[in-house]
This record gives structure tokens, C-alpha cells and sequence, in this order.
């Protein structure tokens, strides 16, 4: 494999050449060269990848196929491919014209750039209605492009709608490689986010969500390589897509070796109307291009999303008990009370009371949609709860699924017609319950309402808000294609928590969908972290983590200590073993403290301790996966912060097996020059050791599910 040369380094932004009509978009460590073809009418794709000078990437040729009746000459190399001419590859944008007709002829009208970092490129159709804007950003700061698209319907009033049947945020062309692998995740309930790297093959792969949210089987991301990438070294190119609606990821392989990757909202039937004089934006997609293998990959993901896309960056996020696998739904004011003042005892800094403390909720068969108090469980409201709580010094949490409704209440019963349904049609119910159109503006309100009241009234400082169906019979309400829904309900779910957060500017959200199933960038841009799954088994953990953190930084990676045997896999596993699995992401503690022993209580409290002091380099600092989980005995992570000069390395066997011991541990990304010192045996090695010989493994209790932590401080 050979190595890009260096070049060197060119400021981070815009070039734009206009005698060639070529582009070139400059990240702190990657390229993306364009070329404006304006006779043609065509935006093609030149080069992503290396730095290049701007001399050579104008002199760059463009790559056409056979100029023959049966090939397209410019599949997979357009910027934004279109429906319409010799075209035969996937269309970044197909439309349905009042006619019936869908055939596209792209103009290009204008190119501007926009404080440095922004490129647009205007488009129009040569004579119907129908213009878009191709935006091109580079976030300051990173190694990752953004991209968008925005569409104007430009005809005058009376005209009939365009239906846009295709309307992808981006197409990411990438270049010819003898052969291309794809790295995507999948899974199910409890199963989520399940890596998997295969070969591409010749063709199209889509990867989908047809469900309304983001989905537990599939995540709208997808990396790719040339088949020789690992974690610390090859070419690496990802994409994603901030959604959490549906969405298609299509990624094109063609026979002349070729690759690029479409990425839209909505899935196949999912149309979105455009009125005249309308103008509809998509999600932004984001890029990267790295050169140090998956891992750095991930890292320039990871720096994205703190610096670009979290409300709250700069935040720790609290150490949180949550109420749910010691209550289930019979909780009330005493039994908090009591898991609360355990809580504390343990530094816990977040107490969130789980389902069942509202309306007529005894089970999952009544009360969502009846946001009020439990009258028989808490009969003084939520305030007395919340006030203890506080004096506990602790913040306040509680639980919602606003987007949900029970047949079984009072809600359902006066606006029947609030939910996602078909008149003529039999309302599937999932988990006993229906979904509320969000994409209606007075049933959001509705919405804001009560939990305006909700936050207002008890001092609620944190909400895990859940969504635990996907969508059936989902019917339009406004005119409009049937399944715009499938789009137009997450975007009502964006306006109601910008405005919840405008309202409540110290409010902070966890994103939850029956686990990670609304686990995506459009989230995170409104929330503070996930609830990555339901499955709280620490050994199961490790893959679904492992697979998570591909794209989200362990900052926003909620992760519990439960009971053992755990409730869903019936698995003992060890209380260090728990903790050290949870420690790897945002530490939460789920289990019912009542029944814990008191030695298992003082372990929890110094594990405790332990998270908070090694929290800034977990959820701020960079993340290295040493051994993945399943290649072998051992499974270890690192997380460093190179201002602090301190790294974390927590190690984890799932099961025991007679062999040899365990080579070093090779860290990464620490000075060759510097001195490190052992906190827990005084050991001090060098930065040239720990990188070319290793971290001896450290010493693991006997038996399965054993683990370990070290930590490690420069010393000079």
C-alpha cells in the first residue's frame, strides 16, 4: 500500500479558480477538488482525498467513461447527479412534474463563496420550475465537510406542486480503487450498532430506515476503504447524515471501479411536496477523508461533534441513577425517596425517575398522553420529590415519551385524530400504544404546553426523552403526500426541543428511543447525549459500544451499572466488570441500590470517585480502540488528554481460556520523548515503550468477566 506524499499545508477553506471553473475545499488534512462545467451544465467530481496544490488540482483531469450509447459518462462522478439525460447511476435528486414527467436538465447558474469557508452552486432546471443550491461547508477547526441541498419550486402562484421523490442531502463521489469494503453497523433491540465490515460489490447497497426514526437495525453512516484499512493506518472515507427520521444511504459500485454514496432522508414512497414559490432544505451529510485508518476516522467524527454539533461541548456530563430496573412502573414518592438518599451516598449527581409517575400509568397498557402526576403514587405532585432531591445535591430528572399516546387516556380519547393513522385502516398498536403527528404544529404545541408546565413547576433540570414504536399506518393530515410524515415528524420534534431549550436554556436532554434506536447528528444538535441501549449486560456492552463509538464520541455514550444477574440476558457478571464497561462512556447507575450489600455499596462509591476523576479524559479526550471486542481474548480502550498528560486505559476479558499471556498493550498518541507514571504501581516508562513495546497488560482478577484500569500521568 503506498503512502500519500505530504504536501504543504494550505489554510482550511475555499479555493475557487474561475478560468478552470475548479474548486478546491481544504480541511485541516484532506482535499476536495470540483469542477464547474458551465457549457455542460454539469458539477464533476475531481479528487477527495491527500492535500494537493491548487496548480495541480487544476490541472487534475475529470474521469468520463466510454462515450458509447449504453454508458453514462458521468455516473458516479457528478457532484449531484440528477434524473434526466444519459444518466444511469443513482440519482442524488429525482422529481415527479405536474405532467407525470421526471427528467432533469441542470444549468449552472452561479458560484459564490461565502466568508471563505461556505461554496454554493446554483443550479436550475433549463425551463421548468425548479432551482437548487449545492452547499459545500468547511467547519473551522476539524477534518470534516458539510453538505446540503436547498430546492425553490420557481414558478408563481397557482402552478401545481412539484413532488420531490429523491432529495438527497449529498452524493460523495470517491476514487478508483481495485476494490472498495464497507464498514456500517446493524443489529436490532438491545442489539444495536453491531460493526460490520464487508466487501462492496458491484452494484448498488443501500442501507435504510423505513420506520419514521433513526432505527436500532441500521445507522444513516457508512465508512469505506480500499479493503487494507485497520485501526491505526490506511484511507479512510466516511459519511453521515443528520437525521432522525427515515433515511437511504445508497452506495454505488460500478464496473469501472468507482464508488460513491448517496444520502438522503425519507426511504423509497417518502415524497415531499414543494408549493410554489417553496423552498425545502435538506439534513446536513458530513465527510471525512483520513489517512491513519478507522481509528482516526472516528477521531475526526469525535472532534465534529463536540465542536460543531453539541449544544454543550465544554460539559461534563453528570454521573445519573435512573429509577427503571429497580421500579419498573410501580414507582411512587417513597420508593424514589429512598433510592434517591442511596444515590447520594454513592456521589451520584442525577436522579431521574423512570416510566410510570404520571396519569393512570400502572403498565404499558394506559396513561401516555396524561402528562400529569400519578394521583394515588404521587399524591403531592412531583415538587416534594424533586425539592428532596435537590437537597441531596443532586439535580432532578424525570422521564417522557411526548410523541406517544395509550388508546387507554384521556388524550387519546378527546383528539382520536392527533395520531398517525389511515381511516380506512386498522391502527397497529406497538407496545400498547400510537404515535402523535408531530409534523402537525397544533399537536407540538400541545406538546410544549405540558412540558413547559412539567419543567417550569417541579425544577426539573434533565429529561430522558424516549420514543418506543415506529411508525404503521401513517397517514398526511395537510394535503400533502401521504408519507412526508415519515420525514416531517422528526423535524417537528427539532422545533419542539429548540424551543423546550430556548425556554429553558440549563435543561438538559438525553435522547432515547427503546435504547438507541434515535441514535443520529440531528439529535445530538438538540440533546446532550444517548441512551445508547437497552441492554444494560456490561459483557454485551463492550460490542454495542465498540460499534457506537465509530461515529459518537463516549461524551454522549450513556452507559449503566445494573443488577446481576443482569434483567435481560440473565448474565452474572462481577460489580468492577459493570462499572469498568459504564466508565467508558457516561457512567449511570441502574440497579436497585436498596438490595445492594453494603461492601457492594463502599465498592460503587470508590468506582464512583474513580469515574469522576478520570471523567475529562473519557467523555473530552481522544479515544483509541486498542483490541476490539471479538478478534481475540481481551478487549481495550484508551482515552487520552494530551493537555492534562494523562491517559485511561481500561482492559476487559469476557471469558477466560488456557493460553500464553496476553502481549503489551501499544498505546497511541502519547510524546516518544515523555516520561509516564503508573497512579496505581509507580511504574514510569517511557513514550517511545509504551508506543513500540507496550503497556504490560495489567493484572486481571481470575476467572470471566474480569477487568482493569490503569492510568497513567506524564511525569515530563
Amino acid at each position: 500500500m503506498n503512502a500519500p506524499v505530504s504536501v504543504p499545508a494550505a489554510p482550511a477553506g475555499v479555493e475557487f479558480d474561475e478560468p478552470s471553473g475548479t474548486v478546491v475545499l481544504r480541511t485541516d488534512a484532506s482535499c476536495y477538488v470540483l469542477r464547474v462545467d458551465r457549457a455542460r451544465g454539469t458539477v464533476r467530481h475531481v479528487h477527495w482525498g491527500a492535500p494537493v496544490p491548487t496548480g495541480d488540482a487544476v490541472a487534475l483531469p475529470v474521469w468520463s467513461g466510454h462515450d458509447d450509447s449504453f454508458e453514462g459518462r458521468h455516473d458516479a462522478v457528478e457532484e449531484y447527479p440528477v434524473e434526466g439525460g444519459a444518466r444511469f447511476g443513482v440519482p442524488a435528486l429525482t422529481v415527479r412534474f405536474p405532467d407525470g414527467s421526471s427528467a432533469l436538465e441542470p444549468r449552472v447558474e452561479d458560484v459564490r463563496i461565502i466568508d471563505g469557508d461556505h461554496l454554493v452552486v446554483a443550479v436550475r432546471d433549463r425551463s421548468r420550475p425548479l432551482a437548487w443550491e449545492l452547499h459545500y461547508r468547511v467547519p473551522a477547526g476539524g477534518d470534516v465537510l458539510e453538505r446540503w441541498t436547498e430546492l425553490v419550486h420557481t414558478a408563481g402562484p397557482g402552478a401545481e406542486p412539484l413532488h420531490l421523490t429523491r432529495c438527497s442531502s449529498a452524493h460523495w463521489p470517491l476514487p478508483q480503487r481495485p476494490g472498495w469494503r464497507l464498514s456500517c453497523v446493524h443489529g436490532g433491540w438491545s442489539a444495536e450498532h453491531r460493526l460490520e465490515r464487508t466487501a462492496l460489490p458491484i452494484g448498488e447497497t443501500t442501507l435504510t430506515s423505513r420506520r419514521g426514526h433513526t432505527g436500532h437495525h441500521a445507522n444513516p453512516w457508512a465508512m469505506l476503504d480500499a479493503g487494507h484499512a485497520d485501526e491505526e493506518q490506511g484511507e479512510v472515507w466516511a459519511t453521515a447524515l443528520a437525521t432522525s427520521g427515515s433515511w437511504r444511504l445508497t452506495v454505488q459500485h460500478t464496473a469501472a471501479r468507482h464508488a460513491g454514496v448517496a444520502v438522503s432522508e425519507g426511504h423509497e414512497g417518502a415524497e415531499t411536496a414543494l408549493a410554489p414559490g417553496g423552498r425545502h432544505v435538506t439534513p446536513v451529510s458530513v465527510a471525512a477523508y483520513a489517512r491513519g485508518g478507522f481509528g482516526d476516522a472516528s477521531r475526526a467524527l469525535h472532534t465534529y461533534v463536540r465542536r460543531q454539533v453539541l449544544p454543550h461541548p465544554d460539559e461534563l456530563r453528570p454521573v445519573l441513577y435512573n429509577s427503571w430496573e429497580a421500579t419498573s412502573f410501580a414507582v411512587d414518592e417513597d420508593n424514589q425517596l429512598a433510592l434517591a438518599r442511596r444515590a447520594a451516598s454513592l456521589g451520584v449527581e442525577l436522579f431521574v425517575v423512570d416510566d410510570g409517575w404520571f396519569g393512570a400509568r400502572d403498565d404499558d397498557r394506559a396513561g401516555l398522553g396524561d402528562w400529569t402526576p400519578h394521583p394515588r403514587r404521587f399524591p403531592r405532585g412531583l415538587r416534594p420529590l424533586a425539592d428532596e432531591v435537590h437537597r441531596l445535591g443532586m439535580s432532578f430528572g424525570v422521564w417522557v415519551e411526548p410523541e406517544m399516546v395509550n388508546a387507554d387516556s384521556d388524550l387519546f380519547r378527546a383528539h382520536p385524530d392527533w395520531v398517525l393513522h389511515l381511516p380506512d385502516r386498522t391502527a397497529t398498536e406497538l407496545r400498547n400504544q400510537l404515535v402523535l403527528d408531530f409534523s402537525r404544529p397544533e399537536v407540538t404545541d400541545w406538546a410544549y404546553g405540558w412540558l413547559r408546565a412539567l419543567v417550569a413547576d417541579n425544577g426539573v433540570d434533565f429529561l430522558k426523552w424516549d420514543f418506543n414504536r415506529s411508525f404503521t399506518e401513517a397517514g398526511a393530515h395537510t394535503g400533502g403526500p401521504a408519507r412526508q410524515v415519515y420525514t416531517e415528524h422528526a423535524r417537528g420534534v427539532y422545533r419542539l426541543l429548540d424551543r423546550l431549550r430556548a425556554a429553558f436554556p440549563a435543561l438538559r436532554i438525553e435522547a432515547c428511543a427503546g435504547g438507541g434506536g434515535r441514535t443520529d447528528l440531528g439529535m445530538l444538535r438538540r440533546t446532550d447525549q444517548v441512551w445508547t441501549s437497552d441492554n444494560t449486560d456490561a459483557v454485551d456492552r463492550l460490542a454495542i459500544q465498540h460499534g457506537f463509538g465509530q461515529v459518537y464520541p463516549a461524551g454522549v455514550m450513556s452507559a449503566w451499572v445494573t443488577d446481576s444477574p443482569n434483567p435481560l440476558t440473565g448474565r452474572s457478571v462481577p460489580l468492577a466488570f459493570r462499572f469498568h464497561s459504564a466508565m467508558a462512556g457516561v457512567l449511570g447507575i441502574g440497579g436497585d441500590l436498596t438490595r445492594w450489600t453494603e461492601p457492594e455499596i463502599e465498592e460503587a462509591a470508590r468506582l464512583v470517585a474513580q469515574y469522576k476523576d478520570i471523567r475529562p479524559l473519557v467523555q473530552h479526550g481522544r479515544q483509541d480502540r486498542l483490541l476490539a471486542p471479538g478478534e481475540g481474548p481481551l478487549t481495550a480502550v484508551q482515552y487520552t488528554d494530551a493537555e492534562a498528560g494523562r491517559i485511561a486505559v481500561f482492559v476487559w476479558r469476557a471469558t477466560t481460556s488456557f493460553g500464553p499471556d496476553h502481549p503489551p498493550l501499544r498505546l497511541r498518541g502519547l510524546d516518544p520523548t515523555a516520561r509516564y507514571r503508573d497512579e496505581s504501581t509507580g511504574a514510569v516508562w517511557s513514550g517511545a515503550t509504551l508506543l513500540g513495546y507496550g503497556l504490560p497488560v495489567p493484572a486481571l482478577p481470575a476467572g470471566d468477566a474480569a477487568s482493569a484500569l490503569a492510568v497513567l500521568r506524564r511525569t515530563a
